[in-house]
């Protein structure tokens, strides 16, 4: 899910006219305070309140993306899926200015790969031939290999763009495994991102990988060490799309990633608000009325003025539980108001 939570909680004063909110963000290894201000009339004051976030996409020179593809034993009948969730994406780009480089999770591989990526023009056939051509290290460490791929390996320097935007696929149904550039450890996990971070200006990041041992669409079980919680937290810490990897079809979610470098001009909510206590804010700044607009039908905030490139954008309403939302469900996220 691509939406930053956020916890608020509630601080009211006798003498107060306007609500104090604090916001908890749970963004790993960091927590931030916000002031937001909204209504206070009596009828809202004591519900559960909600923010959504997200931070505007930079203005881009393209795109280069590197799908990193788990081609142990256990991913060999998810071929036919990978190259048709590789043929979407290819679908879903602008008609020019992306590359997309292809490898496998083990960083041997990616030091050693030498393939020039797939560009517009290319078709499912090209996809196949450039799957076929990646290497088959057993390794399942994702982060140690998009580091290879983009730190160690000499010939990738020449199509790779310092200037592009950069969108990382991970494919795995096994937990990440980094040992060699980046530990296993939150503090790995930690390194990782902050690499990621600083490596382009614009950074993505999607995971195709095993959700939640329960929660999924496999129909069994999955085994705890499978599930991909280190791909998932990256992925998150980047506000970035998740596909359940037992999804029958992948083809929505890479298409939503695909979209990831596109200006938002529309956010859709995660619960059903009273609409009377949006609150839209640009960087801490409240949007005017006139910039942006609630649609029922759709539960998203349209914006009639997009926000600036790099901006946080902050959504804050209380949840309508009368108008649809289930009351168990936001005690089960655990991320309302108290």
């Amino acid at each position: 899910m691509r939406n930053l939570l956020l916890l608020l909680l509630l601080v009211i004063t006798a003498t107060a006219c306007e609500g104090d909110y604090t916001i908890v963000s749970q963004t790993p290894g960091e927590t931030v305070y916000v002031e937001v201000e909204v209504p206070t009339d009596p009828e809202y004051i004591y519900g559960d309140v909600w923010v959504d976030s997200f931070e505007q996409p930079y203005s881009v020179n393209g795109v280069d993306i590197v799908w990193l593809i788990d081609k142990s034993c256990s991913m060999v009948d998810d071929a036919s899926s990978i190259v048709s969730g590789i043929e979407e994406m290819m679908n879903s780009l602008p008609p020019a200015g992306w590359r997309l480089g292809i490898t496998s999770t083990s960083y041997t591989d990616s030091i050693s790969a030498a393939d020039f990526p797939l560009v517009p023009g290319d078709d499912i056939q090209d996809a196949w031939d450039a799957y076929a051509a990646i290497g088959n290290g057993h390794r399942e460490a994702g982060f140690d290999s998009i580091y290879a791929y983009i730190e160690e390996n000499e010939y990738n320097q020449t199509w790779l763009r310092n200037d592009a935007a950069l969108l990382i696929v991970f494919v795995s149904d096994e937990e990440e495994q980094s040992q060699e550039y980046f530990t296993s450890d939150q503090s790995g996990l930690n390194d990782f991102i902050n690499w990621a971070s600083a490596v382009r200006q614009s950074v993505y990041v999607a995971s195709i990988v095993n959700v939640h041992e329960t929660e999924n669409e496999c129909g069994y079980t999955v085994n705890s060490i499978d599930v991909g919680r280190r791909y998932l937290d990256a992925t998150n810490a980047f506000n970035g799309v998740v596909v359940d990897i037992c999804e029958e079809d992948w083809a929505p979610g890479v298409a939503e990633a695909s979209t990831q470098i596109e200006p938002y001009e529309e956010w859709p909510l995660t619960h059903t608000p009273i609409e009377e206590t949006l609150a839209v804010f640009e960087d801490g700044v409240p949007m005017v009325d006139t910039d942006w607009v609630y649609n029922a039908i759709t539960n998203s905030v349209e914006f009639l003025v997009v926000p600036s490139e790099g901006a946080l954008v902050e959504i804050g309403y209380v949840i309508d539980y009368d108008g649809g939302d289930d009351d168990d469900s936001a005690a089960d996220d655990d991320d309302s108001a108290e």
